[in-house]
């Protein structure tokens, strides 16, 4: 399983359907909402990567709508039919650092 860090949080590709898990586009569509979340899942629509949490029962946020348990059923029910996706845990409860150079260096290109 690929092991990937985002601003100093540890994340496992635990699910890779079809290839769909593209890293540079998930770093730059992962936002501070996802925080909350152990498990992270992208699907590809009309060329645009969705995103939407889920948790895990023992987690403080878990809400019965994301919980992980029901993924595949997420798929199934509101993915495209066929549709590339991918799923990654949060390995711990650290926040996110994100590089405020790397964020001013996009706003400039």
């Amino acid at each position: 399983m690929k092991e990937i860090d985002i601003d100093g949080v540890k994340y496992t590709l635990i699910n890779n359907e079809k290839d769909g898990f593209d890293e540079e586009i998930f770093r730059e569509r992962l936002t501070d909402y996802f925080d909350a979340f152990d498990i992270i899942v992208g699907d590809w629509s009309y060329g645009q990567l969705r995103l939407k949490g889920f948790n895990e029962k023992g987690n403080k946020e878990f809400k019965n709508i994301n919980d992980s348990s029901k993924i595949e059923e997420y798929i199934k029910t509101y993915c495209a039919f066929g549709c590339k996706w991918f799923a990654v845990k949060r390995k711990g409860t650290e926040k996110r650092v994100k590089d405020e150079k790397k964020d001013e260096n996009k706003q400039k290109s």
